[in-house]
């Protein structure tokens, strides 16, 4: 059955497990939310750790008739997809000795900074996946990144482009275009077949949202999961996705055009029937291996590691807004 991180939680034994699960809530709204359709087993011979599904692009339309005359056909279109799942994860050493004189557990605290690290590096994947393919088809199980949004909805019916460039570098700009930039994000979401419950970003594009928001009335606030704070547009929630470390640079998980300055909005509707996760057999989706501190050897090593695809069953619940300049 398809569960969620929270429904995950339930049945474990585990203190850690349940903690770590709990990080990976607090910190990431997109893991939150996801549906994980936890289905997907490799077994043996060969198979791989591959989700089929069917994505619907375009829905059937209906009109009236004439007497003596025919409907003009118009055929729901769909498409058969398949999503490679990736493990996710990171170690971390400790030395015995550490562990047993620090003031506070440092596994405690190597483990949440593990969390960040992988949630982050979800948030990236999540927008910028593009997966490995030989000869067409899905090369899985190499660590190869899923389709993230960006690849999944371009050319979709819910891309919008708008005519030009719309400049909301500045404050000056943000004041000067902000019924124009209200007039093509209605726009864009009135193309998707239901209300997203969220537009991700980054955080730039967050502040351009909640000013344009405040400027046109449509802002709202409110208490969220976890005693948090959460910013609407128009009863839409504005979530940035943060950054992400690759070990040498920061990068942003929503990325601005550098010669540009130009960046996208990402709408989502979560659901089996729109956009959710795959993951493998079994209800743990987060598996957490703890230093073990009673046998020999001075420096113990511990993971965190989570193993999730992307699957879009229906890309008229979401959509991608191009061409908006934050810099």
């Amino acid at each position: 059955m398809p569960l969620t991180l929270e429904q995950s939680k339930v049945g474990m034994a585990d203190k850690i497990d349940q903690v770590v699960t709990d990080l990976f809530r607090r910190e990431s709204f997109l893991l939150d939310r996801l549906t994980f359709d936890n289905c997907v087993s490799p077994g043996t011979g060969g198979s791989t750790l591959v989700y089929g599904y069917t994505r619907l692009l375009t829905p059937t339309v209906a009109a009236g008739r004439a007497i003596n005359s025919e409907y003009k056909p118009g055929e729901a279109i769909r498409t058969t997809e398949t999503t490679a799942l990736k493990i996710f994860g990171g170690s971390f050493e400790i030395d015995r000795v550490l562990e047993e004189t620090a003031a506070k557990s440092e596994v405690a605290f190597q483990l949440s900074e593990q969390t960040k690290a992988v949630k982050n590096k979800i948030h990236y994947d999540f927008i910028n996946g593009v997966a490995t393919r030989t000869g067409g088809k899905l090369k899985a199980g190499d660590g190869s990144d899923f389709d993230g949004l960006n690849k999944l909805l371009t050319n979709a019916s819910t891309e919008y482009t708008p005519s030009s460039t719309i400049d909301m570098s500045t404050l000056e700009n943000i004041e000067a275009n902000a019924k124009k930039f209200a007039f093509e994000l209605d726009t864009w979401l009135k193309k998707l077949s239901e209300k997203p419950e969220v537009l991700f970003v980054n955080s730039k594009t967050a502040t351009v949202l909640k000013t344009v928001a405040r400027t046109m009335g449509y802002y709202t606030r409110s208490e969220a999961e976890f005693g948090k704070g959460a910013d609407y547009y128009d009863g839409i929630r504005i979530e940035d996705l943060g950054e992400y470390f690759d070990g040498s640079s920061q990068k942003l998980c929503v990325p601005i055009n550098s010669s540009t300055g130009e960046t996208s909005i990402y709408a989502v509707r979560f659901g089996l029937n729109a956009l959710h996760a795959a993951s493998p057999t079994g209800n743990k989706i987060i598996r957490t291996y703890k230093p073990d501190f009673n046998t020999p050897g001075a420096v113990k090593k511990g993971e965190i590691e989570m193993i999730m695809g992307l699957v879009l069953k229906n890309s008229t619940k979401c959509g991608v807004f191009r061409k908006l300049k934050v810099e």
